[in-house]
């Protein structure tokens, strides 16, 4: 296999956010109407 195609990956390293007191993973909060995770993706 000596394919080139480009790749990419997101890693969500963003912990649990214990501070935040909140039930939803801190990557799903929104913000500007988008989750953390889709300005990520988005970028």
């Amino acid at each position: 296999m000596s394919a080139n195609r480009p790749a990419a990956v997101v890693v969500l390293a963003a912990g649990e956010g214990t501070r935040m007191k909140s039930a939803t993973p801190k990557v799903l909060h929104e913000l500007c109407g988008r989750s953390l995770v889709g300005h990520v993706l988005a970028a």
